[in-house]
């Protein structure tokens, strides 16, 4: 039979070392698989401490995670290794994994032992004691009861205590998400208005875990989402009462930090109805209206945001474009907002309007640093209407300013090669009277356009003169390989000796490559004594030595 995985691929997914590591763990019987399918085998693994692995894919494809420190710290694990190579060995054997053997064996059961079985782990384990009781209490218990036992295993579950660091995060969220399977079993029925209440005190009790635990792999965040839709679920079926439901939508959606309700107007649609959308309106317009006139920009205005988006919701819904420009046209604290509002109107059809504005937009910001963005986007509308003077004028007024790569496209595109060279001798006249006698970012965005334009040598010169990021020298050195090769020589060797100060396997490697690029450019007998003249001087960097040979 053939094997489920490829061990090169394994050896390469884990690395060597830790690979014989988890070779030892299987051949000393510490793994024992618990289910296997056609995407993934997930098993235990014994140690000091018990840990759950599971291992995606098969073949050459291998994937995987570990509950142990180990994975959470470098990655792949030795525990990974040993369950790959215990799957391949169930499959050679024939043998099933450990869940299909107990489910054959308790299909012999009947009932009367079936439920002597699971109250004898109940009493064990409070997990299923919980989970057990919980679907006991919704099946034959009074509401106030199941939401009482209900709300109290959701407090219990998102409870943090101290700290809760990175490794045991994981841990937590599967409590939590446990007490959320019970609260998706209750999401229908005459039970449907529990689960919608406590859908929400999870989602609350969520939010506030988060300040109190690293939540770095965003498990707060999908446990709040499998809330939100365990409530719009429990919604559909409860029916609330429509303009209740409204305001507490509107208000969650305005007051909470993570979102989770972004977008709830479109979201239950369905739930609210004419009458729920018409309060939810009614909320957002009264509130849009008390916001302050908006100045200049100095961060993000979260109500605002949210007010927009939610007016422009409802605005779209009535296909009322000149409402959805008023909403843009009310937030223009910056040249991006400007931008966002021409773009929305060139989306929309109103190509001329979409002018208007963003050329407004640069007269209204003309003090401040001009945004490459904007510029273009006006320079192209005018382009499209034949009107290539005063696009070039734009984008030169730009320029002066802000220097960059991509002005300088736009003005080689809109003006031709005699905007192309205004703009380069604008930029070496910046250059000139800078009091800065050494490289600063004006001169490397002089070498970036000269080289762009293919004028090599007068990059070399710039760079002579004014010198360069060692990036910016290699990239000139690699596009004029073939005109300047005796320059290009002189930046791959000045790079070489950078990386061997350095030192490290990574610099070691790199360079390699660039002398192996020198091999192609010196010929056979001056690259031979370049190489010996390396091994003299760096013999001591035995790992570097060894990729020359």
């Amino acid at each position: 039979m053939t094997a489920r995985f490829d061990i090169d691929a394994v050896k390469a997914f884990v690395g060597d070392k830790v690979f014989a590591r988890g070779e030892a763990y299987w051949r000393d019987g510490l793994v024992a698989i618990i289910d296997m399918n056609a995407a993934r085998v997930r098993a235990q693994v014994s140690g000091t401490e018990n840990y759950r692995t599971t291992v995606t894919g098969r073949g050459a494809e291998i994937g995987g995670d570990c509950s142990c420190p180990a994975f959470s710290d470098f990655g792949p694990c030795k525990h990974i290794a040993a369950t790959a190579l215990a799957a391949n060995d169930g499959a050679a054997k024939g043998g099933g994994d450990a869940l299909t053997r107990i489910r054959a064996h308790l299909e012999t059961k009947d009932v009367a032992a079936l439920v002597d079985i699971l109250v004898d782990l109940a009493e064990r384990d409070p997990a299923i004691f919980q989970r057990l009781d919980l679907a006991a209490a919704a099946s034959t218990g009074d509401a106030a009861t199941l939401e009482s036992r209900l709300k109290k295993a959701i407090d219990s579950a998102t409870r943090t205590g101290r700290f809760i660091d990175y490794r045991a995060a994981g841990g937590w969220a599967g409590e939590v998400d446990s007490a959320l399977d019970a609260l998706e079993a209750i999401a229908s029925g005459r039970t449907a208005p529990i689960a919608m209440r406590l859908a929400l005190h999870a989602i609350t009790r969520i939010e506030k875990a988060i300040g109190h635990m690293d939540d770095s792999d965003g498990h707060c965040s999908d446990l709040m989402a499998r809330a939100a839709e365990i409530h719009l679920r429990a919604c559909r079926d409860a029916k609330p009462e429509r303009v209740d439901l409204a305001r507490t939508l509107y208000a969650r959606e305005m007051e909470e930090e993570y979102d989770v309700f972004s977008d709830a107007a479109a979201t239950y649609t369905d739930v609210l109805g004419e009458k729920g959308l018409a309060e939810y309106r009614r909320l957002a317009e009264a509130a849009f209206g008390k916001l302050p006139p908006c100045g200049r920009k100095k961060g993000y205005d979260q109500e605002r945001s949210r007010l927009s988006h939610m007016m422009d919701y409802f605005a779209e819904l009535a296909g009322d474009l000149d409402t959805r420009i008023a909403i843009r046209e009310a937030d223009q604290s910056s040249h991006y907002d400007v931008l966002r509002l021409a773009e929305f109107c060139l989306e929309h059809g109103r190509e001329d309007e979409a002018l208007r504005r963003a050329e407004e937009g640069l007269w209204l910001f003309e003090d401040e640093r001009p945004d490459d963005r904007l510029y273009v986007f006006v320079a192209r509308l005018l382009g499209k209407k034949g009107r290539k003077e005063e696009a070039v004028a734009h984008l030169m007024r730009a320029f002066d300013k802000a220097p960059s790569l991509t002005l300088h496209e736009s003005l080689k595109s809109a003006g031709g090669a005699k905007a192309s060279k205004a703009a380069i001798a604008k930029l070496r006249s910046m250059i000139a009277s800078s009091r800065q006698a050494a490289r600063d970012a004006r001169s490397d965005l002089l070498i970036e356009i000269l080289m762009a334009e293919g004028q090599y040598e007068d990059a070399w010169v710039v760079l002579r003169e004014r010198g360069a990021g060692a990036r910016l020298a290699l990239r000139l050195a690699e596009k004029s390989e073939k005109s300047h090769p005796a320059e290009a020589i002189a930046a791959y060797h000045q790079h070489v000796e950078s990386l061997l100060r350095m030192g490290g396997n990574r610099s070691y490697d790199e360079a390699a490559k660039h002398i192996a690029r020198l091999a192609s450019l010196q010929n056979a007998a001056t690259h031979a004594a370049y190489l010996d003249d390396l091994r003299t001087r760096h013999k001591a960097k035995r790992n570097f030595i060894r990729l020359l040979r």
